[in-house]
């Protein structure tokens, strides 16, 4: 956004720290289900296969509002997508304190990613439309790692917790009250986009959904995604789980191995989408995968001897492979999109690797653990890693110091 010729560094700072706010909570609402799955599991006969189609359930609606959402954002605006789908997913989490079995879960947790998928899709977006192209990276990094700071970070340790003096039930309810207040400040504050204009004056026309995949980024960043989310939710379902059964640890030294999946994330969606505004989407992408996987092998090595050990490997599975999830979803989907489409390339983007990754992939994972163990989900995710390498060799780049375009990159985020 620019005020007369200067860019507006106070809005940036503020829409940032706002949406950052706002998808922290949704990661606290949306990945705390995991952490007191096994607090859930006796009371309502719940299974590991019902572990994984609940959290695969969110991910599909999630996916699906995504992308329909986001497009539905780049034509009615922002804020009237975005403050709605706060306030849903806020009382959607506190209704999952009151599920009495499996179906009731299941309904809630799927409308709660019918709320979820916005945040994501239209939060890149605004994002992109306040950060100047060479602070592009670093901001959608800022915004996106909340996600896993707050869902998955410090999610297993406020759960745990609480779990001390109050129920599961209690649990839900309190986390779903702050995003209540986030939706009344992000009405106030959230400016829309101008419309391109032409020559003329006139509105000029809204490229189609076909223009969307002009750019073969597009479709290539919807598949690697899928293997980046496959990556991560298979951890964060199938983590507290395979900590307490397999390695038999107690539900206090579980939340603390369990955080590392969100302090790890959290400074690799933070860290390497800022690193890739330097040295290229490209390069930071292919480099989380490779790393992600190398660290997840060692981990799924490893005993419960050594707490620290255990903790230090998964903090860096985590962190390269919450990177290349926000590198994807973030600067690439933005950067391969026609202008005025933001969002709906984000959606598109974000939905498939929700779809799979986050859908379908933590169903495979807890049929897995069903038929098999546990612990072989595990191999599952790092096989998401490698093909996630293969795919990434034919991304092109796309950051504007790299391929030289920041003053053209400028102007187009401000005519959206």
């Amino acid at each position: 956004m620019k005020t007369g010729s200067s860019w507006d560094t106070a809005y940036e700072v503020r829409i940032i720290l706002i949406l950052s706010l706002a998808f922290g909570l949704v990661g606290l609402d949306r990945f705390i289900l995991p952490v007191l799955f096994p607090s859930m599991m006796g009371e309502l006969q719940l299974t590991y296969e019902d572990l994984g189609n609940l959290v695969g359930i969110l991910a599909i609606a999630w996916g699906i509002a995504a992308f329909g959402m986001g497009y539905l954002s780049d034509r009615l605006g922002r804020r009237k997508v975005l403050v709605p789908a706060v306030v849903a997913f806020s009382l959607m989490s506190a209704l999952s304190g009151v599920a009495t079995g499996l179906l009731s879960l299941l309904v809630i947790r799927a409308i709660m990613g019918l709320a979820e998928g916005p945040v994501a899709s239209t939060g890149v977006a605004v994002a992109v439309e306040a950060s100047h192209p060479t602070r592009r990276g670093l901001n959608n990094g800022v915004f996106q790692c909340m996600i896993s700071l707050f869902g998955l970070a410090l999610g297993p340790l406020i759960a745990t917790q609480l779990l001390q003096v109050t129920s599961w039930r209690n649990v839900f309810m309190i986390v779903g009250v702050p995003g209540l207040v986030i939706a009344a400040v992000m009405f106030f504050v959230i400016r829309e986009p101008a419309r391109v204009m032409t020559t003329s004056g006139t509105p000029a026309p809204r490229p189609s959904v076909r223009d969307l995949f002009a750019n073969r980024n597009v479709p290539l960043a919807m598949l690697t995604l899928m293997c980046a989310m496959t990556g991560i939710f298979v951890q964060a379902a199938m983590m507290p789980n395979y900590l307490i059964d397999y390695l038999k640890l107690s539900i206090a030294d579980m939340g603390y191995v369990t955080s590392a999946i969100g302090f790890g994330g959290c400074i690799g969606q933070f860290a390497l989408p800022a690193i890739s505004d330097i040295i290229g989407r490209k390069p930071a992408t292919l480099l989380s995968f490779v790393v992600s996987a190398i660290f997840l092998y060692l981990f799924s090595q490893t005993g419960p001897e050594s707490l620290g050990l255990l903790f230090a490997l998964l903090f860096g599975a985590a962190l390269f492979n919450f990177a290349a999830l926000a590198i994807l979803a973030g600067p690439v989907a933005a950067e391969s999109a026609p202008i005025g489409m933001v969002a709906s390339v984000a959606g598109l983007v974000i939905g498939a690797g929700e779809i799979f990754g986050g859908g379908v992939a933590p169903a495979i994972a807890g049929r897995i653990a069903q038929s098999s163990g546990i612990q072989y989900t595990l191999f599952f995710a790092i096989g998401g890693q490698v093909v996630g390498v293969i795919l990434g060799l034919m991304l092109r780049e796309t950051a504007p110091r790299k391929v030289g375009d920041t003053l053209s990159a400028a102007r187009d985020v401000v005519r959206q």
